[in-house]
């Protein structure tokens, strides 16, 4: 029984069942609990009062004691005359350290100089044993910066596109083990390392992590990492032997009426997230819906790291609305493709012909099924599609350029959708993530530094060169804009109007920042 495929009330429960690793050895090793285990009424308690404007702000804090002896004093203490929830919490946890509370921008430095000296004050040394949530890692990382203080998986491939070109091989390599570590130890890799994401992944970009360091280290790289490839796919792809006509979904695989198996996001943890306690908790009570079904469509969205975009409603516009585990996504199929082909391509370099075959075979048949159950003819788009109601989504949106960037597309296709994105995406500031304007950040009038790379990639590597120029033109025009108006890389931008801030989520616009330097840096330097 695997560390991810059960639903827990007790992390230790789960180490206690996972074969070959001593329940005391990862304990031991990570501290691994839980906010819910951890602080159980506490925790919500401080959430729903918003003790602090952040939901993450406390579930980040470190404990003075042993959470045991908090939550016994809180029971003890709660009901008192002039007892106060927040002094409480101020007497018995020490905050998040802010790392970057000392760094002043110099305005005198270009763009590409601010972004060389942000890389230290992003830089997290080797974890040791933590009495919060954070999970240690082995190995020096790069974190997002802001509120994100700990290692995001999706965001770091794209931060390691600018260490590639600062020449940050030692880093990138660390970061790559980090994620070889997790993986070793847990059997994937969580959302970050903090305990409150064991329950989710995020889009699987690890082969690609792999790639980017086989290109400054050699190929003998994918070798080295053959192993981890091929647990990360084992846990997407768990369940699927279970799959039948009459039971067609489980946890991330899910079976379509002509056998084929595609994935979904998903969440193994029940409830609303400890991060954003009391912002899920009043989306499922204004849903109207049973609110356990929320919180699993609202989990599921934070794996797929578009928290929150109308991909995820059905009604196109509303969060209340949302049913995220309905929705195949062609993103994260794109991603497995390219996690399948990545194993087949090694074992072929090894020349074991029939391992790699059985690989190609998988890739081919996830290929066949991507266009048949998510190209849209009409529109002349790969969308997402709802397993559920027995249709796309009809949600336009850059997860559609995935394909382009993997090369699953045909030329004919790749031609329409570079005109659908010059016609319907293209704004002022680069592409904007989807056509909605919903009030939520993976929507329009916001756009990305990620999905501006896969976006001008992909066109590029279909021969839309002019395309592709004016949007990588326009992104990091405005990537210097904003810098020189406040001496910040963001996590966002608002690509519609350039004179606005990005907006919507449940947090403010966060500077650093991780991905947004590596795009950049990679944008100008000529390599993409």
């Amino acid at each position: 029984m695997k560390l991810h495929g059960i639903l827990i009330t007790t992390l230790l429960l789960i180490l206690s069942c996972q074969p070959n690793k001593p329940a005391e050895t990862l304990r031991e090793l990570t501290g691994l609990q839980t906010p819910e285990t951890l602080y159980g009424e506490l925790l919500h308690d401080v959430q729903m009062a918003r003790v602090f404007p952040d939901g993450k702000t406390f579930v980040d804090c470190v404990p003075k004691v042993s959470p045991e002896e908090i939550t016994r004093l809180y029971k003890a203490q709660k009901t008192k005359d002039g007892f106060d929830l927040k002094s409480f919490v101020l007497e018995h946890f020490d905050l998040p350290v802010q790392h970057a509370s000392g760094f002043v921008s110099d305005s005198g430095k270009s763009t590409e100089e601010h972004i060389a000296s942000l890389w230290p004050v992003l830089t997290r040394t080797p974890d040791s044993r933590h009495p919060g949530t954070l999970i240690p890692l082995p190995y020096p990382y790069i974190v997002p910066g802001g509120r994100f203080g700990e290692i995001y998986y999706w965001d770091s491939y794209f931060t390691m596109l600018g260490l590639q070109v600062s020449g940050r091989a030692d880093m990138i390599r660390n970061m790559v083990n980090n994620f070889a570590y997790l993986i070793d130890n847990l059997g994937f890799i969580p959302n970050g390392n903090r305990t409150y994401f064991l329950g989710r992944s995020q889009p699987p970009f690890f082969s690609l992590m792999v790639g980017v360091l086989a290109e400054m280290e050699g190929d003998s790289v994918f070798q080295a990492y053959l192993p981890q490839l091929e647990k990360e796919y084992a846990f997407w792809m768990e369940g699927t032997a279970g799959l039948t006509a009459d039971k067609p979904a489980n946890r991330r695989v899910v079976r379509l009426p002509d056998g084929a198996v595609l994935n979904r996001y998903w969440d193994d943890l029940p409830g609303p997230r400890p991060e954003s306690y009391k912002e899920d908790v009043e989306t499922a009570a204004k849903s109207g819906r049973p609110i356990e079904e929320v919180y699993k469509h609202l989990r599921a969205g934070a794996e797929s790291g578009w928290d929150y975009s109308s991909r995820w409603f059905a009604d196109g516009k509303s969060l209340e609305t949302i049913r995220t585990t309905d929705v195949l996504p062609v993103d994260l199929n794109a991603l497995l493709y390219h996690l399948e082909w990545t194993i087949a391509q090694t074992y072929l370099s090894n020349g074991q012909k029939d391992k790699a075959d059985v690989w190609i075979e998988k890739a081919k048949r996830r290929v066949e099924a991507v266009q048949i159950y998510m190209w849209n003819e009409g529109a002349g788009f790969f969308m997402d599609y709802d397993f559920v109601k027995g249709e796309m989504t009809y949600i336009p949106s850059l997860a559609g350029i995935f394909p382009l960037f993997f090369r699953m597309a045909t030329r004919e296709e790749a031609l329409r959708i570079a005109k659908n994105i010059e016609q319907d995406f293209l704004r002022e500031g680069g592409v904007v993530t989807t056509l909605n304007l919903t009030g939520q950040q993976w929507d329009a009038p916001n756009g990305w530094a990620p999905l501006q790379w896969m976006t001008i990639k992909g066109l590029r590597d279909y021969g839309h060169n002019d395309l592709a120029d004016s949007i990588r033109q326009r992104w990091t025009e405005l990537n210097r804009k904003v810098y020189r108006n406040t001496g910040k890389m963001v996590e966002k931008y608002n690509v519609q109007d350039v004179s606005l801030e990005a907006g919507g989520g449940e947090y403010p616009v966060q500077d650093g920042f991780g991905w947004t330097n590596g795009v950049f840096l990679r944008l100008v330097s000529g390599d993409n």
